[in-house]
């Protein structure tokens, strides 16, 4: 079946933001400086703390998604109540830097949940199913490109090819156990996987923050654009999915490869 004009239309939108721009071009666009600077100004062992910072803000996030998400009549996604929120907490970390991040990110993290699912919600999904749940979790696999890091040089479809296996499995698991067993490994596996490209995008906000005279103000903006990523990230996811429940997920492919 072929796509109505309105839904290829919907669909060249989708992919104009899920392949770009990256978070690394946002900041530098809106700072003005090279994020390079940012990174020489951060501790040594940065990374290994990002990572563990980064998994644990997803743990919260998967535990929000499926212990609190609830089935609220659809209606337009409330992104700028969001991105108020997500300023606010990025204030807060902007003023104590690396040290704050492990507060402030599991927070913003279950903010910018929140405003996935919202979206979700308005393309016509159904927010109670693990299915949709763990979709909005994926959004933070998608980091859209970049310009310093060939690792995230990766298209939406083998994204989410990488992770379907693993996502279809932690439903199933989720399904028969809940979420109460954290050690669970299949749940772990799902964290680290999409903890692997999250951290990406974490490193360069965090850089950015480091930046000196950034501070609380710098912190709010950069949270902003953070956040304004991952709700085109989840628009875009959203839209594809929405298509592809009408068409197939095979013609969807296709015709997204092929614009």
């Amino acid at each position: 079946m072929a796509l109505s004009h309105t839904d290829l239309h919907d669909l060249k939108y989708a992919k104009s933001i899920l392949e770009n721009p990256g978070l690394v071009i946002r900041i530098m666009n809106a700072l003005g400086k090279p994020l390079d600077r940012g990174f020489m100004y951060l501790p040594e062992k940065w990374s290994g703390q990002v990572q563990k910072i980064t998994e644990k803000a997803l743990r919260a996030a998967l535990n929000a998604a499926v212990m609190t998400l609830d089935d609220r009549p659809m209606k337009k996604s409330s992104e700028i109540t969001h991105k108020v929120a997500a300023a606010v907490s990025g204030g807060a970390g902007g003023l104590f830097g690396l040290p704050a991040l492990s507060i402030e990110l599991p927070i913003s993290t279950t903010i910018m949940l929140r405003s996935i699912a919202d979206i979700a919600r308005s393309e016509g999904e159904d927010i109670q199913v693990i299915d949709t749940k763990l979709a909005c979790i994926e959004v933070f696999a998608f980091g859209g490109s970049s310009t310093g890091d060939d690792a995230s040089e990766i298209g939406y479809y083998a994204i989410r090819a990488a992770l379907t296996s693993v996502i279809s499995d932690a439903a199933a698991y989720i399904a028969r156990n809940g979420i109460s067993k954290k050690g669970a490994p299949i749940l772990v596996r799902l964290i680290a996987l999409i903890a692997s490209r999250f951290g990406i995008v974490v490193s360069e906000k965090l850089a950015a923050s480091a930046i000196p005279i950034i501070g609380a103000a710098g912190g709010a903006m950069i949270n902003t654009i953070f956040i304004d990523h991952f709700q085109d990230m989840a628009r875009g996811h959203f839209i594809v999915r929405r298509l592809e429940r009408i068409y197939g997920k095979e013609e969807i492919e296709n015709t997204y490869n092929h614009i």
